[in-house]
């Protein structure tokens, strides 16, 4: 079983070491038993300046004017990304879309 990135400490110091190691990603995360999802999410976080050890979240209001007989949906917006979702999502089904997304 692959180990994911633990924190952002782990992050910085796996990463400095596949730069070293002039190895791919693939064959890097093999090695030491970590799972390249997570290093790449990682990866681009720290790149795009939210690696930080408060990742930056920003909580905002959500507001619908959907009818009240129609279950509300929210929206994530993130740059080109966008993910909708209803009352009855499946906080599963999301994290692995919201990894997928992260990854892209």
């Amino acid at each position: 079983m692959l180990r994911k990135v633990r924190d952002h400490e782990d992050a910085v110091e796996l990463l400095d070491a596949l730069e070293r190691s002039g190895r791919s990603l693939v064959d890097f995360c093999r090695a030491r038993g970590v799972d390249g999802r997570s290093l790449n999410c990682w990866r681009h976080n720290l790149q795009r300046g939210r690696g930080a050890s408060s990742p930056g979240l920003c909580l905002v209001e959500l507001a619908t004017s959907r009818p009240p007989s129609r279950p509300p949906l929210y929206r994530v917006l993130l740059g080109e990304f966008e993910v909708e979702v209803d009352d009855d999502f499946r906080n599963d089904t999301l994290a692995r879309l919201l990894a997928v997304v992260a990854a892209c």
